[in-house]
């Protein structure tokens, strides 16, 4: 799969819309979580996307450091049900780790991560930092990679 690293401007109407419905039917409808999605945070945010036949089906939203944490950081990363057992989730964050190094000549990242993956992002070289919380009443721990 190829993914496509583009600034809030440069979305679709078409390619924000189902980003938008994959947060929406993932966050909010699979993990049964009501919480504000639209935060005003995708203005500043540089967006990473992938197709499979014609629909956006993986996601996470990127931000400079300062924007979110210290460093800089991935957020909403999502991949849609029915694709996870295709590896795309650790595709989709090796380009989102990419696209952080080329568009922020930065290395550093921190996530703020559900705590059932963390095996996941401890296979990206994310580490844990500190104790786990509650976000939007979902258990996540903060990571970091350098």
């Amino acid at each position: 799969m190829n993914f496509i690293t583009k600034s809030f401007s440069e979305l679709t109407t078409s390619e924000l819309y189902q980003i938008l419905q994959l947060r929406s039917e993932v966050f909010v409808v699979e993990q049964d979580c009501v919480y504000q999605d639209l935060d005003f945070k995708d203005q500043k945010a540089l967006h990473v996307f992938g197709f499979k036949n014609d629909k956006i089906i993986a996601y996470t939203r990127l931000f400079k450091p300062g924007d979110y944490f210290d460093n800089s950081s991935i957020g909403r990363v999502v991949v849609a049900a029915s694709e996870r057992k295709y590896g795309y989730g650790f595709h989709l964050m090796e380009a989102s780790i990419k696209a952080i190094e080329d568009h922020f000549n930065s290395s550093k990242i921190t996530i703020s991560a559900q705590v059932y993956l963390t095996k996941f992002y401890n296979s990206l070289r994310f580490n844990k930092v500190g104790e786990e919380y509650l976000e939007d009443g979902i258990p996540h721990i903060r990571m970091e990679r350098d």
